[in-house]
C-alpha cells in the first residue's frame, strides 16, 4: 500500500532527498505522516498496517488494519472455524483487505468486498483520523469504499463475518470459454476485462472473434465472471448484475507491437460499450475520458469531493495521475499496422 503526498502546486520537487518514504505501522504514526507532508513531499508505505486489532464474537465482527492480506486474515479465522481461503486464492482479488477495499474488487461470489465492509478509519489529506459507519459519516465511509484511496489513507477497516462467509459459500469460479492457442514468440499475455450485460454477452464474444481475426491476435484464453450489484460505493462499478469477461491474447514486447496491443484493447472496449456495456474504474488504460464520463457520471462528484477534502492535491497514487492525465488530455486518434 503506497501513495505519494506531494507539496501544493508551485512548490519545488526535483530533489529526491526531499521526498523520502515513510514506513507507519500505528494510526498516531499514519496521521503525523499525512501532516509532515504539509511542507515535504513524501511517499508513504503503509504496507506495516497488518495487524487483526479487534474480534467482536457477540456482534460477528472482525476490524483489522488496511495492509492485512487475505492470506493472513484467512489462516487467522481458520482457527476460529471460519473458511475464507476462496478470498486468499482469488488471483483477480487485490492482495490486501484495504486495496480491495479501495478498488472495490469482487469476492468469490462477484460481490465487491466493500459490501462487507461495516465501518473504515481512514487519515485524511490533512492528517485527521476519522471513523466512518453505515449510521455515522455514511457519505464518508461511501466516498472510501471503491474511492481508489485518493479521499484519505485507510488505516482498519470493520468487516462482517457472517457477509464474508457468506460470500465464500457461494463462490463461483471464473468460466474458461476459449482454450489456449500457440502466441507468437517471446509474446507475453495483454489483458483488458470488459463488463457485459450478461443478454449481451454471446454477442460481444462474436464481436471479440471477429476483432481477433480482423487483426491477427494470438487469442490465449476468455474467461467470464458474474459479478452481483452492490450500491456501498459512491465510484461504483457494480451498478447491475454484469458478466465480467476477461481477454487474454499475446503481446510482443516491442514499441510496434505494444501500440498493436493497446489499439486492440481500445476496440474491444468499444465494442462491449456499444453493447451497453462498461469497465471496472480500478483499469484506466483504454477508456478515453468521454467513456469515463458517459459509464461514471457520478466521476464528477467524486472529483469535487477530491478537491474540498484536497485541494492542493496532495494525496495522489498512480490511479490518480493517470486520471487527471486523461482527464487533461485532449482526443488524438492512433492509427498502426495491425501486423506492427
Amino acid at each position: 500500500m503506497y501513495a505519494t503526498l506531494t507539496l501544493p502546486a508551485g512548490q519545488d520537487l526535483d530533489a529526491p532527498r526531499r521526498s523520502p518514504t515513510v514506513r507507519v505501522r500505528s494510526a498516531d504514526e499514519l496521521r503525523n505522516a499525512l501532516r509532515q507532508a504539509r511542507a515535504q513531499a513524501l511517499t508513504l508505505d503503509a504496507s506495516g498496517l497488518d495487524r487483526v486489532l479487534h474480534a467482536d464474537a457477540a456482534r460477528g465482527l472482525l476490524e483489522v488494519q488496511a495492509a492485512a492480506s487475505w492470506s493472513e486474515l484467512a489462516g487467522y479465522l481458520s482457527g476460529r472455524g471460519i473458511a475464507l481461503d476462496s478470498f486468499a486464492s482469488l488471483a483477480r482479488l487485490p492482495a490486501t483487505v484495504g486495496e480491495a477495499v479501495s478498488q472495490a474488487g469482487a469476492g468469490p461470489d462477484g460481490l465487491p468486498v466493500p459490501a462487507h465492509v461495516v465501518a473504515a478509519t481512514l487519515v485524511t489529506p490533512d492528517g485527521e483520523l476519522r471513523r466512518a459507519d453505515r449510521h455515522a459519516n455514511p457519505q464518508l465511509l461511501r466516498l472510501a469504499l471503491g474511492g481508489q484511496g485518493v479521499l484519505g489513507v485507510l488505516y482498519s477497516l470493520t468487516l462482517s463475518l457472517e457477509s464474508l462467509k457468506r460470500s465464500a459459500a457461494q463462490a463461483a469460479a471464473a468460466v474458461e470459454l476459449c482454450l489456449p492457442e500457440a502466441g507468437p514468440a517471446g509474446a507475453a499475455a495483454c489483458a483488458i476485462e470488459c463488463l457485459l450485460p450478461p443478454e449481451e454477452l454471446d454477442g460481444f464474444l462474436r464481436d471479440v472473434r471477429s476483432l481477433v481475426d480482423e487483426r491477427g491476435l494470438a487469442l490465449l484464453g476468455i474467461s467470464v465472471r458474474r459479478y452481483r450489484p452492490d450500491s456501498s460505493c459512491h465510484l461504483n462499478w457494480a451498478t447491475r448484475e454484469w458478466a465480467g469477461a476477461a481477454i487474454r491474447f499475446g503481446s510482443k514486447a516491442t514499441l510496434g507491437a505494444s501500440v498493436v496491443a493497446a489499439e486492440a484493447r481500445r476496440a474491444l472496449l468499444a465494442a462491449a460499450l456499444a453493447r451497453g456495456g462498461s469497465f471496472p474504474v480500478a483499469d484506466l488504460r483504454d477508456a478515453t475520458r468521454e467513456q469515463l464520463e458517459t459509464c461514471y457520471p457520478m466521476l464528477k462528484g467524486f472529483l469535487a469531493e477530491k478537491r474540498r477534502v484536497d485541494p492542493a492535491e496532495r494525496l495522489q497514487n498512480a490511479w490518480y495521475r493517470q486520471l487527471s492525465a486523461k482527464l487533461r488530455a485532449q482526443s488524438c486518434e492512433v492509427r498502426w499496422s495491425p501486423r506492427g
